[in-house]
Formats: structure tokens, C-alpha cells, sequence
């Protein structure tokens, strides 16, 4: 499992005086990109192929408080990978320093070229790379209807938007 730890700074903490919601997606971000660097698609590889991730969701479950002076474990692992390496589903657990388990995320996303902004498959030397994440218990290959599962559309009439 991909893991990685991360220390509670004053800026990481809401109003509330516990873990700030950005707080939980900048650690989950982090983790991600690590293990992107750590795997052969840091920002020079991507570059090299004109590709960048993108996010469609992602859906958050918050279980228990984090404090500040109490670091936390981020873990990583595959959802789901498209065949072709279009599409990734991701998942992390957030646990406090107890082993507690305070949230769980999953992310959908997918790979756009950087020049056309068009989505685009994962070049194969890449997708090596993220193949080399744990897969959950119920890893599943995603397709484009995966992408729409929640029946989400852009309303561009903010007054017709509920």
C-alpha cells in the first residue's frame, strides 16, 4: 500500500480548530503526485508526452476530527484503470495517529493533452507506472460510462441551475 505521512501545520486547520476540509484534498494531492514522481510520471515524463491529469470527482467521507500536533497517514490504492489508461479511480484513507480512521476518498479522473485540452489515453510506458499501485478488493476496468454514473451535466443558465 502507498502510503504517506503528513504533519498538521496551523494553516491546515478551519475555524473549528480541526482539519480543514482543503486540507484533506491538498494531502490526498500530494500523495498522488509523490507516487506519480516515485513511478516515472512526474511533471518532466507527463511533459514529455504533453499530458496532465484531471479531476472529474471527488467524493469525501469524513469519519473522525483531526487535530492540530497529530500527524496523519494518507494511503493510496487503484480503483479502477481503463484499458487504455484514459480513465483512473483512486482511493485514499486518512487515518490519524492512533490508526483512527478519520476519512476516506475516492477520485475519478482522466488524462488530458495539454495542447488539443482534449481527453487522451495514457501513452504504455506510463500506464507501467501506475500499475504498479496496490488494487483495491473491488478494482474494476472503467469505461466512459463509469465517467457519467451520477448523471452529472453543466447547466449553462445559472438561473435554470438547482
Amino acid at each position: 500500500m502507498y502510503t504517506k505521512q503528513f504533519e498538521i501545520r496551523w494553516s491546515d486547520i478551519d475555524a473549528n480548530r480541526h482539519l480543514a476540509n482543503s486540507a484533506y484534498l491538498n494531502f490526498m494531492s500530494h500523495t498522488r503526485m509523490s507516487f506519480m514522481l516515485e513511478h516515472g510520471l512526474g511533471q518532466n515524463d507527463l511533459a514529455r508526452y504533453n499530458v496532465g491529469p484531471v479531476v472529474f470527482y471527488e467524493h469525501i467521507y469524513y469519519f473522525k476530527e483531526v487535530f492540530s500536533n497529530e500527524p496523519v497517514t494518507v494511503t493510496m490504492a487503484l480503483k479502477g484503470l481503463s484499458d487504455d489508461g484514459k480513465y483512473f479511480e483512486f482511493t485514499h484513507n486518512i487515518y490519524n495517529a492512533r490508526g483512527e480512521h478519520a476519512a476516506h476518498c475516492e477520485i475519478l479522473g482522466s488524462w488530458i493533452d495539454l495542447k488539443t485540452r482534449k481527453i487522451t489515453a495514457l501513452p504504455d510506458d506510463l500506464i507501467k507506472g501506475i500499475h504498479q499501485l496496490e488494487k483495491t478488493e473491488d478494482f474494476k476496468v472503467l469505461t466512459q460510462e463509469d465517467t457519467r454514473k451520477f448523471g452529472k451535466r453543466p447547466v449553462n443558465n445559472p438561473s435554470t441551475a438547482i
